[in-house]
């Protein structure tokens, strides 16, 4: 059985790249584990921990809405809300996205990574993103950018 790895930020581009990934399973099936991450950047520059405490929390819940979204449109769109010989395994993680993603490759044993080229807008969508850049260089395994 094949293990896909699939980073969402939830942007269109991460839907597209869900799309293709179950449009390549093939009969044997696949694992397709949605990953989310959450930027703790962000977090690190609040001066206050019980601020950072707080963002983290809303953070963790923002994740969790935007897996089980994500897997729900996923499967509604793709399967009509069953995906055969795919399994959806959604899981949020904490770090620098492509220092996640990396890792999560290594730590799942992935055959290859599927994600959207950028969530980002204006002048930064022209490029290819540098989480999307970061996983390409650093990855051991193929990795598909969807745009």
């Amino acid at each position: 059985m094949q293990k896909i790895l699939l980073p969402i930020d939830g942007s269109e581009n991460s839907m597209r790249a869900g799309e293709y990934a179950i449009s390549m399973v093939d009969l044997n099936g696949a694992d397709i584990i949605v990953l989310y991450v959450i930027d703790t950047s962000y977090l690190d520059a609040l001066p206050q921990q019980d601020l950072r405490d707080k963002m983290s929390e809303e953070l963790r819940k923002e994740g969790e809405i935007a897996v089980e979204e994500f897997k729900s449109k996923l499967e509604e769109s793709q399967c009509q809300g069953h995906c055969k010989n795919v399994n959806l395994i959604t899981k949020i993680k904490w770090g620098k996205p492509a220092d996640v993603i990396l890792k999560t490759i290594d730590e799942v044993g992935v055959d290859q990574v599927t994600m959207g080229k950028s969530g980002k807008q204006g002048i930064e969508k022209l490029i290819l993103g540098s989480t999307a850049d970061r996983v390409v260089r650093g990855s051991k395994v193929s990795v598909n950018v969807i745009s």
